[in-house]
């Protein structure tokens, strides 16, 4: 049986245990939760989170050194940026489009006043900007903080490039490193299935239906914006930017999609986001080292389709009409919040609370959608790292063009 159809029956078998236990065991679950589930689902984790900063280090930095020109570093640079901005501001419109049309926060009674949340404050956009330069690379790396990871493996890569034979034994360094790292993927995937049971027995265990039933709406509004985003907006840019066919690059995609639903974590899916893009889509390893560490850092369009239902939900249960005005303050907000806030821990929660405080609506009204959150997250992991993925197709496809354009040597006399 292939790992892939471990991994969804694991899925299946861990929401049904989870729900089952929820309907008519909530009591075996409290027992059964901390000494099982989440210790399955924390072990697969842990295992895989602890490959990320090595894979993004070596990957990255192969990467630029593969892509060599700086010219050519540059282009493809332009392109990821501009296609995860564009995506993401067509993902909040999306939302927030159908948040006005269903309207989930004018049906039902929403305790406002029992509602309480404290917003951690998010640093700006210039101080990111700022901080985006590691003063101690060793330190980034410990840390974990990716932007910084990038830009310092950026620099590594280029002075390899630029150094050629100089650096040979270097470069072999890290392809034996980037070797032991996928390798080590491979192994930590066979625990897969187990942690893809725990995490969602877990999940669908302490939420249940109750969580559904009370935000039934608002969760059916975020579901069917991050539906039609990912048919939509990834299936047409695949088949016209790319010339592929879209079911196909669904399909061949799917492994990571469902590591990612398991997981709720765009940097914790790397890894194998990575490998299932270049085996299975067939994206060179330099543009998919670089594009998909860079979008899993700063590409969250499922978290804007999150940020602009939720924004609009908030709006309504508290009565408060906001302008044309303030929802183009939404859009640009959030959409300069999905770089903004890279790296920092709840970081959804954070970019939403950034949001809210752009158009003077209550943060206390993140409270009132905690409850389902963590449902949700799991679905919007999907969007953010297919939507990485369809950036590194479409960049590699685009790239032949350069590479056929390219001048031939002349070798006549």
């Amino acid at each position: 049986m292939k790992l892939a159809t471990k991994i969804i029956i694991a899925l299946f078998v861990g929401a049904i245990t989870g729900l089952l236990l929820n309907l008519f065991a909530p009591n075996v679950f409290k027992v059964l939760d901390p000494y099982l589930f989440t210790p399955l689902g924390q072990i697969f984790l842990n295992l895989i989170k602890m490959l990320v900063v090595p894979i993004v280090f070596f990957s990255i930095t192969l990467g630029v050194a593969g892509l060599g020109d700086p010219k050519k570093l540059g282009r493809i640079g332009v392109k990821t940026i501009t296609y995860f901005l564009l995506t993401t501001t067509f993902a909040i419109i999306i939302g927030i489009s159908l948040a006005l049309l269903i309207k989930p926060g004018a049906f039902g009674n929403f305790d406002t006043k029992a509602a309480d949340y404290s917003a951690e404050e998010a640093p700006s956009m210039a101080e990111t900007l700022l901080n985006i330069i590691p003063t101690n690379p060793v330190q980034s790396l410990v840390e974990g903080n990716m932007l910084q990871i990038i830009v310092f493996c950026v620099f590594l890569g280029l002075g390899i490039a630029m150094l050629g034979k100089k650096t040979e034994g270097l470069l072999k360094l890290f392809e034996q490193g980037n070797e032991l790292m996928m390798y080590l993927v491979g192994v930590v995937m066979k625990f897969a299935p187990y942690g893809t049971f725990g995490l969602i027995a877990t999940a669908i265990g302490s939420q249940g239906l109750d969580a559904m039933k009370a935000m039934g709406l608002y969760f059916s509004v975020v579901l069917i914006a991050l539906i039609l985003h990912f048919f939509l907006t990834y299936g047409s840019t695949i088949a016209i930017l790319a010339k592929r066919n879209p079911m196909a690059f669904f399909k061949g995609f799917s492994p990571a999609m469902v590591v990612a639903f398991s997981t709720s974590s765009s940097n914790a899916v790397l890894p194998v986001s990575m490998e299932t893009a270049q085996k299975r889509l067939k994206v060179p390893e330099p543009i998919s080292s670089f594009v998909q560490p860079l979008g899993a850092t700063i590409n969250m369009d499922g978290t804007a389709i999150m940020q602009g239902v939720a924004t609009i939900f908030i709006a309504q249960v508290y009565g408060v009409e906001l302008t044309l005005v303030q929802m183009l303050t939404v859009v640009l907000t959030a959409v300069l919040a999905s770089v903004g806030t890279a790296g920092v821990p709840g970081v959804g929660l954070i970019m939403l609370a950034m949001v809210l405080n752009s158009v003077n609506l209550p943060v206390e009204g993140i409270a009132l959608i905690l409850g389902i959150d963590r449902l949700l997250d799991m679905a919007r992991t999907v969007v953010n790292i297919t939507g990485d993925a369809a950036c590194a197709v479409i960049v590699s496809e685009t790239e032949k063009k350069h590479e056929k354009e390219a001048p031939t040597p002349n070798l006549s006399l």
